[in-house]
């Protein structure tokens, strides 16, 4: 989920900026309704319900009629991920516009641990396994991870922080750590490190380029 450098990747952020939004893909009305039926499926149920006879029972459809939109379970279930990651995308680069008390990475952290738990089987789907990217709009990835970037200001930052609450979103939706843990301290400790990183990091970068 985190920003990378890929060679699908748009033109290169300086430390701090926020990239340029993404043009989304758009649906058929017929194409998005059975996105939209899957999703309901897969967040009430789990992954493992969703298959394309379940979907015709659910739109009232002929099973083989779903193929003239998707090529099988496989590529609605890529255009969920899809969908999962312009949502968090959404959800994250508003938080870096938040005020408040708070800081950028708090708020980061936040909005990101909210969103996860409440579509625990979307996030589970979208960030499990292999991503197939060739599937994704160009560009989103680096898009929908560019806010932890932005907080961090470096791209292996970056990345360890979205593995850091990512470990702790699965922990929490598989109720792994025990009933007296005080998760909303792990987080903010979490993001009081990161940052220390982070500020270390930009002196460091600063003093070099004084030093050259």
């Amino acid at each position: 989920m985190a920003q990378t450098r890929s060679r699908r990747a748009g033109p290169v952020l300086l430390p701090g900026e926020v990239a340029p939004p993404v043009t989304r893909t758009v649906r058929s009305a017929r194409s998005s309704q059975i996105v939209a039926t899957a999703r309901t499926v897969v967040e009430e149920e789990g992954i493992g319900a969703l298959t394309m006879r379940r979907l015709a029972v659910e739109l009232g459809i002929r099973a083989p009629s779903l193929y003239k939109h998707f090529d099988g379970k496989g590529a609605v279930e890529h255009a969920l991920v899809e969908d999962a990651l312009w949502e968090v995308g959404e959800v994250t680069h508003r938080a870096l516009h938040r005020r408040g008390t708070r800081s950028p990475t708090v708020n980061l952290l936040a909005v990101y641990r909210r969103y996860s738990l409440a579509h625990g089987h979307l996030y589970r789907r979208a960030t499990s396994g292999t991503l197939d990217r060739h599937w994704l709009t160009p560009g989103l990835e680096e898009w929908a991870g560019n806010p932890w970037f932005v907080v961090t200001g470096q791209a292996e930052l970056a990345q360890a922080l979205w593995s850091f609450a990512h470990g702790m979103v699965i922990l929490e939706l598989d109720d792994r750590y025990p009933p007296q843990s005080d998760l909303d301290g792990a987080w903010h400790a979490g993001a009081s490190a990161f940052e220390g990183q982070a500020h270390t990091t930009t002196r460091s970068q600063r003093a070099g380029l004084h030093a050259g």
